[in-house]
């Protein structure tokens, strides 16, 4: 049962944990469905606010929510993101030792947790506390992989059916990003909740701009495109573990720091790969597309396919990992044909080979697409937009159309002579009068339609049969080693006197100066990160503070909540707190410092406060005799925040016995380490001279003995 009263609670609920003033579309709505003991399937875009309708309840329930997660590596971050939040949450994965485990279970017997994180290979182990004496929700993120008709199935998700026969009382809501029709009604069935209301959010996420390039030249284009968006997080999809070892090796060859993922990498070296990526310390990751599920990263401005998705579910699933903050993001994919025809043998012989077929085929039409794309990506989802988005490549250059019947038949006519027995590479050649081994071996130089197309480039040519195919005039014989075929709407063109009309190709060319002045302004809440602006300075002290604490910096603030601090300029704790996206937790954790950065930006002085400075607070509790660990309990503060305050306090004068905390030898290792590292200030400087083996805290804290 939920607390009493708990709409009133819901937005105070929210400002203090998650620091906005107001919920999303829908978000409210199913939080009280979800309280009121009713089931759900939520479905919402990546980035679209999913984990508060279930984080919610949690904190008003009396009991425990159970999130169910296939994303073990994951579940760290997501509990961290909670706890930084002032939320009590854990974990249980069979990454645990059984003590670890244990001690897990006994903080929910002792109501110590509002929610757990769970691999559904690891709920066996739970069993004391499945019941409904502990659980008041079950949350099953990642919900479309229980179904064999979604993109990502899992087997493991299949046994999670038991939990409403054990728990019939127990409200239980299914979150996904991505689920057409037929994958919605399986999750249904497979969860045994057939009642459950559908909240169906819009999928339209305006702030991507998509984009679709040929595959020429790939590694030239992603070089290009990285360039023009220094000190920006991206992530660049590869079908193959080589493809993504090969890409980072030559982005890194180019001065771009990159690194790749992919399942061939030990745990350890993904771990490590993840978290400098979440943690800002890389900026380009290359990797095949396991990589990324979960990752609440919010300052993700780009992602790039190297190759095409197997299906639109999992494209679109993947470009959510931009943007998610709501500010500008890009979604660049490559598109060739070679892709298709390796997609298309991975999915040979597969249990669901046709359905995957079929959705590798509605993939290659939104790529080959010249109408809006947003158009198309929403419509595969139920949705319809009435006009055309003006953010994607087709809005922004429309195609020119064209009477193509001549080009048409040219291609269909060189198909019919090549007896339909060869594949569009070798068409092309015949087109273009190639006079390579091939084609002189198999005397294709003597036919009639040798070189009838030389007045028109290579991949223009692609460009105009790839549309034929898309319009019914032929198609590709998978089976014969991808022979281009005619079909019974050939004769109409070849013989009949059909009319074709197609779209002159929109070829690679630098933005116009329209779009690069375009690009400058700069709306409200956006910032220009030159290395003067605040910023940027507030950025610099984020990442501060993420390295002294060991969270990814976008746990403390996101991007956004940055930029509005920028814009207002808060000055007090009371003027922070009205920022969205600061929180009563976060405001008292670290809202000193961001304070005084402002303060230093702006040469000003602070406002007076009725509330007392959160490090004097601290300041109180050292003098009544308490240690760091009981202030932090006291305080729901993590211990490196408590050092921090400590550091200040004995900065700022106050009577603090600083070696309580560090050794005169550390304070004189520190000393001499000063005199060692030229032109840098940041912790991370000594940590790493170091080699990692003083902390954080004692190097601040020597420091502060040292300064003053």
């Amino acid at each position: 049962m939920p607390l009493p009263d708990y709409k009133k609670l819901l937005l105070p609920t929210l400002k203090k944990h998650f620091g906005y003033d107001q919920f999303r579309t829908q978000q409210q709505d199913i939080i009280e469905y979800v309280l009121e003991g009713n089931d759900a399937l939520v479905i919402m875009p990546t980035g679209g606010g999913k984990s508060i309708c279930f984080q919610v309840p949690a904190l008003l329930f009396e009991g425990i929510t159970i999130v169910v997660s296939p994303l073990i590596a994951l579940m760290k971050d997501q509990v961290d993101g909670l706890k930084a939040n002032g939320i009590d949450a854990n974990f249980y994965n069979s990454s645990q030792s059984s003590e670890e485990q244990q001690a897990i279970l006994e903080q929910v017997i002792k109501a110590e947790l509002k929610l757990l994180y769970v691999a559904p290979e690891s709920l066996a182990g739970l069993s004391n506390i499945l019941n409904e004496r502990y659980v008041s929700c079950i949350a099953i993120d990642e919900a479309h992989c229980i179904s064999s008709w979604g993109h990502d199935f899992r087997p493991s998700y299949q046994q999670l059916g038991f939990l409403k026969k054990s728990l019939p009382n127990i409200p239980i809501i299914a979150l996904t990003a991505t689920a057409d029709k037929a994958t919605r009604q399986d999750i249904l069935d497979q969860l045994q909740i057939p009642n459950a209301q559908q909240f169906i959010s819009s999928f339209d996420r305006q702030n991507i701009s998509l984009e679709v390039r040929s595959g020429t030249e790939k590694v030239k284009q992603i070089i290009s495109f990285v360039k023009k968006h220094p000190n920006q997080s991206g992530i660049i999809y590869c079908l193959s573990r080589k493809n993504t070892e090969e890409l980072a090796k030559k982005l890194n060859s180019n001065g771009i720091p990159a690194t790749a993922y992919h399942a061939g990498l030990n745990f350890n070296e993904r771990n490590k790969v993840q978290e400098d990526f979440v943690y800002d310390t890389t900026q380009v990751v290359c990797a095949t597309v396991a990589f990324g599920m979960g990752i609440d990263k919010s300052n993700v401005r780009w992602v790039i396919h190297h190759n095409m998705p197997k299906n639109i579910e999992g494209y679109y699933q993947e470009i959510g990992r931009g943007g998610r903050d709501g500010l500008k993001a890009h979604a660049l994919l490559f598109h060739s044909y070679a892709d298709v025809i390796q997609l298309r043998r991975f999915a040979s012989g597969a249990s669901n080979e046709e359905v995957q077929i079929a959705k590798l085929e509605r993939m290659k039409q939104f790529s080959e697409a010249t109408t809006c794309r947003r158009k198309i990506l929403l419509s595969y989802f139920g949705e319809l937009l009435e006009e055309n988005c003006g953010n994607c490549d087709v809005c922004k250059n429309p195609p020119q159309i064209f009477d193509g019947t001549i080009i048409a038949q040219k291609i269909l006519s060189a198909v019919y002579r090549l007896k339909e027995k060869e594949a569009i590479g070798t068409i092309l050649d015949v087109l273009r009068g190639s006079h390579n081994a091939n084609i002189l071996e198999k005397g294709y130089d003597k036919l009639k339609t040798f070189g009838i197309g030389r007045d028109v480039a290579w991949k223009d040519w692609q460009h105009f049969i790839i549309q034929l195919m898309n319009q019914g005039y032929c198609e590709i014989a998978f089976h014969k080693n991808n022979a281009l075929q005619l079909t019974e709407f050939s004769n109409n063109v070849l013989f009949k006197g059909a009319k074709v009309s197609l779209t002159r190709p929109v070829h690679i060319a630098e933005p116009k100066v329209k779009e690069k002045v375009k690009r400058t302004k700069v709306k409200r809440g956006a910032s220009k990160t030159t290395a003067d602006s605040l910023f940027e300075r507030l950025r610099q002290l984020r990442y501060k503070i993420s390295k002294e604490e060991n969270i990814p910096a976008y746990l403390i603030f996101s991007d956004k909540t940055l930029m509005e601090m920028e814009r207002d300029r808060p000055m007090s704790i009371m003027d922070l707190m009205d920022v969205s996206g600061v929180g009563q937790h976060k405001a008292e954790t670290y809202g000193d410092e961001f304070i005084e950065e402002i303060m230093k930006f702006l040469g000003s002085k602070p406002k007076k406060e009725k509330k007392r400075s959160t490090h004097l607070v601290t300041y109180d509790l050292y003098k009544k005799g308490l240690s760091i660990e009981e202030i932090s309990m006291q305080r729901k503060l993590r211990d490196t925040t408590v050092y921090s305050h400590i550091a200040k306090l004995h900065s700022d004068g106050k009577d603090i016995n600083i070696y309580d905390f560090v050794s005169k030898r550390e304070v004189e290792d520190v000393k001499k380490a000063k005199e060692n590292i030229e032109g840098s200030t940041s912790l991370k400087a000594y940590y790493d001279y170091f080699d990692e083996q003083l902390d954080y805290f004692k190097i601040r804290l020597a420091l502060s003995v040292i300064d003053n």
